[in-house]
């Protein structure tokens, strides 16, 4: 005979595989530390290299003006002025990326707790009540 109980726990915990498959399941690999510093160091390469690529097409927009002037002191004035737009906008931009990851895994944390329970009560739902009391006399021990 079929329990419908079982039947719609299994279907949600079903679900919440499929939903979860990309989103909370990898966070779980990794502590916490582990999971933020791998985006903050995918995140750092990647405003570096969009930085990089934006100062390459500004100095092929300005090279007429660059090499006019030709004075070492105004280039050097402006790439102390490109160096410290890009650090604070680096500052800025992994404050913002250890902001958003880490609630990530703390939502995934969260969500997977959801999880176990439900797989503990389907658990509980299969067990026989002899098992369950064999099962609560090893825990007492």
């Amino acid at each position: 005979m079929l329990n419908e109980d079982k039947i719609r726990l299994m279907t949600g915990i079903a679900m919440y595989e499929k939903k979860a498959e990309k989103d909370v399941f990898p966070v779980t690999r990794f502590f916490k530390s582990d999971y933020i510093g791998s985006h903050m160091i995918r995140s750092f390469i990647t405003y570096t290299v969009a930085c990089l690529m934006f100062v390459g097409m500004w100095i092929l927009y300005q090279i007429e003006d660059i090499f006019n002037t030709m004075d070492i002191s105004v280039l050097l004035s402006s790439a102390k002025y490109i160096g410290l737009i890009y650090l604070i906008g680096l500052v800025f931009y992994m404050l913002v990326t250890l902001i958003v990851y880490s609630k990530r895994y703390n939502m995934a944390a969260k969500s997977l707790k959801v999880y176990q329970a439900k797989l503990r009560r389907l658990e509980k739902k299969y067990t026989t009540p002899s098992e369950q009391k064999g099962n609560e006399e090893g825990r007492q021990s």
